[in-house]
C-alpha cells in the first residue's frame, strides 16, 4: 500500500501542499475536484519533481451539482462537472475518481426513490462511458446521514455500482463507515474485488491516530481482500471554539486561496481554514500513525 492525502483541507496553493506532502513522505497525491483551478501540465511536471504521482480525484458536490436533481439540465450540468474531472486526472496520469452523486448537505429530496435511483443509474452510466474510455476507474463513496440522505453505507454503494457497469466500484472513508455501518470490517469485506479508493481519518474526523479507530485491524481488513492501493488521507479537523480548544491559534484568520464552495463545506463541517502548524501536525501524525502499518 502507499500513503496518500487529499490537498482540499487547507487553503493554500496546490505548489505548498506538493512540497509539505513530500517532504513528509507521501507519495500520491487525491486532487481536490475542482479542475477550472488547474493546470494540469504544469502541476503534474511538479509533483514528479518532488517524488509525487496522481492518486485521483474526489467529486466536490455542493451547490447545484447533484445527479439526481430532478431538473434535467442541472442533472447533465453535473455529469460534465464529473467528466471534466475525469479528464483532469487522466492529464494527470492519475487512476481514479470518487463520486458523491447527491448535493452534500441537502435535506430534501427532489422525487420518489425510484425516480431518483433511476436518475443517478443514468447518470453515472454517461459518467461511467466516459470513464471508462478514458482509462479511469469511478468508484462511488457512501457518505453519513448527516451529510447526505442517498447512499450512506457500503451495501448501498455496491448495489449502485452493480447497476451502472461492471467495472464501477466503490470508494470507502473511515470517518463515514464509523458512523453508518453495523461493522466497518465487513462492511470492508463486501467491498473485495470492487474497492477502488479508500479513504482515511479517524472516528473524531482527525488525522488517523488521533480517535479511537482500530487502525491495524483496518489495514490487516484491507489485506484480507487484497486491496494494497493508495489509503487517501482526508481528516477534516473540527475546530474547537471553546475554552477547551487543545490546539489553541489552529484557525487560519487571513486564509490563501479559499473559494467560497471550500470555505462554505469547511463551515457546514465544523472546521474552517487551519494555520500552517496545524495542518502540518496533522499530515505528519497521519503519516506517522499509518506508514508503520504498511
Amino acid at each position: 500500500m502507499e500513503l496518500g492525502i487529499h490537498n482540499w483541507m487547507r487553503s493554500e496553493t496546490i505548489e505548498t501542499t506538493i512540497r509539505r506532502v513530500s517532504a513528509l513522505g507521501y507519495t500520491k497525491l487525491e486532487i481536490a475536484g475542482t479542475p477550472e483551478q488547474y493546470d494540469t501540465k504544469s502541476i503534474r511536471q511538479l509533483m514528479k519533481s518532488h517524488g509525487l504521482s496522481c492518486w485521483g480525484s474526489v467529486t466536490l458536490m455542493l451547490g447545484e451539482r447533484n445527479l439526481l436533481a430532478r431538473d434535467e439540465a442541472q442533472r447533465a450540468r453535473s455529469v460534465q462537472y464529473v467528466k471534466d474531472i475525469v479528464r483532469m486526472v487522466k492529464e494527470l496520469d492519475g487512476h481514479m475518481v470518487s463520486v458523491v452523486p447527491c448535493t452534500v448537505g441537502k435535506i430534501v429530496p427532489d422525487g420518489r426513490p425510484e425516480e431518483e435511483w433511476k436518475w443517478a443509474v443514468d447518470a453515472l452510466k454517461e459518467i461511467y462511458n466516459y470513464s471508462e474510455a478514458s482509462g479511469i476507474v469511478i468508484g462511488i463513496e457512501p457518505i453519513n446521514r448527516f451529510e447526505t440522505y442517498f447512499i450512506n453505507r457500503a451495501a448501498q454503494a455496491l448495489a449502485l455500482a452493480e447497476a451502472v457497469g461492471p467495472n464501477c466500484g466503490v470508494c470507502l472513508d473511515t470517518f463515514h463507515m464509523n458512523i453508518e455501518e453495523a461493522d466497518m470490517f465487513e462492511a470492508i469485506r463486501a467491498a473485495k474485488g470492487k474497492l477502488v479508493g479508500f479513504h482515511v481519518a479517524d472516528n473524531n474526523r482527525m488525522a488517523p491516530g488521533m480517535g479511537h479507530l482500530n487502525w491495524k485491524k483496518i489495514i490487516d481488513t484491507l489485506r484480507e481482500i487484497n486491496y494494497d492501493d493508495v489509503l487517501s488521507v482526508e481528516f477534516c479537523a473540527p475546530l474547537d471554539r471553546t475554552p477547551a480548544n487543545p490546539y489553541p491559534g489552529s484557525i487560519d484568520e487571513n486564509p490563501e486561496n479559499l473559494s467560497a464552495e471550500q470555505e462554505k463545506f469547511l463551515a457546514d463541517h465544523g472546521s474552517a481554514s487551519v494555520t500552517e502548524a496545524f495542518y502540518t501536525m496533522l499530515t505528519a501524525e497521519s503519516f506517522n500513525t499509518l506508514s508503520k502499518l504498511i
